[in-house]
């Protein structure tokens, strides 16, 4: 009986969670921004919102102990989900525009971000900010915060493109490849940084034990997948397919997790190692694992709002927030805006480049999460990265609006200039004029 009306509190506080969600999204869409962002806004805000109004107990009544273990548990298996599909994605898209205009931007719009992270983390130890600096080892600490600073987030610039007609334009279609080479590295350094925050070397080599044991189950998931019964059982039965892949997902996540390791990179892992191509129908599974993650996402933002902004508000400073936010601009569009250029795009692509490679949203969440629960990023620090993350998303659509609006200004202002010298010729030869 009282399992049954855990199970009822808990399958509540979902419906709740994904209302609130609904009404972000239409936010969102009233204020022309990608409706992720009004999900994490309104998700992240929830847990601080019921505690301004009602208190810490009317939060403890509205989610308990053993309901809010469940909502983060299933908060977390939609993570894993919906990162199988993010990480199939990464490879899927790996083609785009020409390698040389990709890698340059890649480039821009990683190292400088690398070195805006290196000059944040400098300044939480120069100021001897401690509750933002937290007890972990400092290669890991300033590698995970170099790492934070230079995510740029797939998922939301593809909805952005979309929105806005540009997936086939040079500038829409360079910084999606470039971001996908950015991801790709990402994941690499932040697998390095959780390696190093074990802090000595028996620690590193467990990471580097459960890295392998990963790597491992990756190898093999790819080698089951392709075989020509998995081929023929997919083609016949994709649900049950996707069943089979999202419970694969979850179990490689929660080994990874026992080992030591996060969660996430299990997760990451299997993604990369789903078959691609004509050949490999495992693109409708994949589709349904990853939609199922997206739909329980919500639930990760109120959790991530609950664990980190209740409890860190206090601690963090002002100071530190505004460096994270001009140091995520300054970082990317500096840096994208060199990138494009050098790789060969003319000025107004090129800013249009700087500008979406800023977009962090949902990816950074991820990256951040994986630094908290490792224990490498503290709380005060994580909300100022998320405060980063939200403005630099959320400036991306406006911005983008405001170049083609000067563009636009200056291609009528150009139009009007030529048409009055033509009238001006015309006049000036007369009306006998050839």
């Amino acid at each position: 009986m009282e399992t049954l009306r855990l199970l009822a509190h808990v399958l509540v506080v979902l419906v709740g969670i994904l209302l609130v969600a609904r009404v972000g999204r239409a936010v969102a869409r009233v204020l022309g921004q990608p409706e992720v962002v009004g999900e994490i806004g309104v998700g992240l805000l929830s847990g601080p919102a019921v505690i301004v109004l009602f208190g810490r107990p009317g939060l403890d009544a509205v989610l308990p102990g053993p309901v809010f273990g469940v909502v983060k548990l299933v908060s977390q298996a939609g993570l894993v989900l919906f990162l199988v599909g993010l990480a199939h994605r990464l490879g899927a898209e790996s083609s785009g525009p020409s390698r040389r205009g990709t890698l340059w931007v890649a480039a821009g719009a990683l190292v400088p971000p690398l070195v805006t992270g290196l000059l944040l983390a400098g300044l939480v130890i120069v100021t001897d900010d401690r509750a933002a600096r937290g007890g972990a080892p400092l290669p890991a600490f300033v590698l995970m915060v170099a790492v934070s600073m230079s995510i740029t987030a797939v998922p939301v610039m593809a909805r952005i493109l979309a929105g806005r007609g540009m997936t086939r334009s040079a500038a829409g279609r360079t910084a999606l490849a470039a971001a996908v080479v950015l991801d790709a590295v990402g994941w690499l350094l932040l697998t390095l940084a959780i390696g190093l925050g074990k802090g000595s070397p028996a620690g590193s080599l467990h990471s580097a034990r459960a890295l392998a044991f990963g790597a491992g189950c990756a190898l093999a998931v790819r080698f089951a997948l392709r075989t020509r019964i998995a081929r023929t059982a997919c083609v016949g039965a994709p649900r049950t397919a996707a069943v089979a892949l999202g419970a694969t997902a979850l179990a490689v996540a929660l080994a990874m997790e026992r080992l030591g390791m996060t969660a996430i990179l299990g997760a990451a892992l299997v993604g990369f190692a789903i078959p691609r191509g004509e050949n490999a129908p495992w693109e409708r599974p994949v589709t349904s694992v990853a939609r199922l993650g997206k739909a329980l996402a919500p639930a990760f933002f109120v959790v991530t709002g609950i664990t980190v902004l209740t409890g860190s508000f206090a601690d963090t400073s002002w100071p530190l927030i505004v460096a994270a936010v001009v140091l995520g601009c300054a970082g990317k569009g500096i840096g994208g805006y060199a990138g494009a250029r050098r790789g060969g795009l003319p000025p107004a692509a090129a800013r249009r480049v700087a500008v979406l490679m800023n977009t962090r949203g949902l990816t950074e969440l991820v990256v951040l999460q994986a630094g908290l629960s490792s224990g490498i990023l503290t709380g005060p620090l994580v909300l100022a990265l998320i405060v980063m993350a939200l403005t630099t998303t959320a400036m991306t659509g406006p911005l983008l609006g405001l170049l083609d609006r000067k563009e636009s200004h200056l291609a009528i202002g150009a139009l009007a200039v030529a048409t009055e010298a033509v009238a001006t010729e015309g006049g000036a030869r007369g009306p006998n004029a050839p």
